[in-house]
């Protein structure tokens, strides 16, 4: 799998979601299997360039290539530039977002709702891709399938996107009027890869390795990416390529497995956050570890009621220690 000059040691991708896929859960997943993942979406605004969520949500020390940012917005300048600028901040290829559902997005008629007008989202497209041609940065494009059920047109845009110099796309099997409702379909997604000749990526739903191994088959696509299915559980992405190289389903992690990556996720995330915020925003990833957890569910519950409560990086590593030192 390739994307411009950078050659994918995979074919299992992390997909960018905001308050999720920041620096320390991309790099946790890329140990744990994955080939590729996508920073969570930044604006185009310069106005909120400086601002510290945006500076987290850029913040790429010490993970490993490729470095990819997604970007949103609604004009073409703007986003040209906001290229620019994440290009000179270390950035190797650029995503646009036209697939995000939520509604202070698609508001201000940026994410998926960029979909309802073709003329302004191609423009939107070929000034990213001029933008970021003389530096030879590969662009990408994530999208879902349209905006309703009347109005699938992702095979329209795949096919602008591609010739306007799109180099991947990715396809949420999903319209935004379904949001994260009902089962993601991909024979649209089939359509779109039978249609253009650069790679497509299929996501939506894909939730173990008997999964993957089928979208990729139904599909034919080049890729899958990974979602809401690797909150809480990052090595998905190891069961995955176990199954694809095998055909054998991979043992699941031991506890000990456990306590050493939901320890290693704690300490960078703290160390990207802070202790006030850090303690805060890891009690959601917390969280998601604990539906995974074996144990007692009484004991799993007072876990994360404590982890809910704690106020400092030490208390909340601390519960996290006797959690499993208690089960082992």
């Amino acid at each position: 799998m390739q994307i411009g000059s950078f050659l994918l040691p995979n074919r299992l991708f992390v997909a960018p979601m905001a308050g999720v896929t920041d620096r320390p859960f991309r790099r946790l997943c890329k140990r744990l299997g994955a080939g590729y993942a996508v920073s969570e979406m930044v604006t185009s605004r310069p106005d909120l360039r400086d601002s510290l969520k945006t500076a987290r949500r850029a913040n790429h020390e010490g993970e490993p290539g490729p470095i990819a940012v997604q970007i949103a917005g609604t004009d073409a300048a703007m986003m040209a530039e906001a290229a620019r600028y994440n290009i000179d901040r270390g950035a190797q290829i650029i995503d646009i977002n036209m697939g995000c559902p939520a509604k202070k997005v698609c508001n201000q008629w940026a994410g998926s709702a960029l979909m309802q007008d073709e003329a302004l989202a191609i423009r939107l497209v070929e000034a990213v891709v001029e933008a970021c041609a003389p530096q030879g940065v590969p662009v990408t494009l994530k999208m879902r399938t349209g905006w309703c059920q009347s109005a699938k047109n992702a095979p329209v845009l795949a096919a602008a996107a591609e010739s306007a110099g799109v180099q991947m796309l990715t396809i949420h099997g999903r319209t935004r009027e379904q949001g994260y409702k009902g089962v993601a379909e991909h024979d649209t997604v089939a359509a779109i890869k039978a249609r253009v000749r650069i790679p497509v990526v299929a996501n939506g739903d894909i939730d173990s390795p008997a999964k993957a191994a089928q979208v990729l088959a139904a599909t034919g696509c080049d890729a899958i990416m990974i979602g809401r299915a690797a909150q809480g559980r990052p090595w998905l992405f190891r069961e995955m390529a176990h199954f694809m190289a095998t055909g054998e389903q991979l043992p699941p992690p031991t506890p000990q497995d456990l306590r050493v990556w939901m320890l290693e996720h704690l300490q960078d995330h703290y160390a990207l956050y802070g202790e006030y915020t850090g303690v805060r925003t890891a009690r959601k990833h917390l969280g998601w570890y604990a539906r995974g957890l074996p144990g007692d569910p009484a004991v799993i519950g007072q876990f994360r009621a404590a982890i809910n409560r704690s106020e400092d990086c030490d208390t909340q590593l601390q519960y996290v220690r006797d959690f499993f030192d208690e089960a082992a």
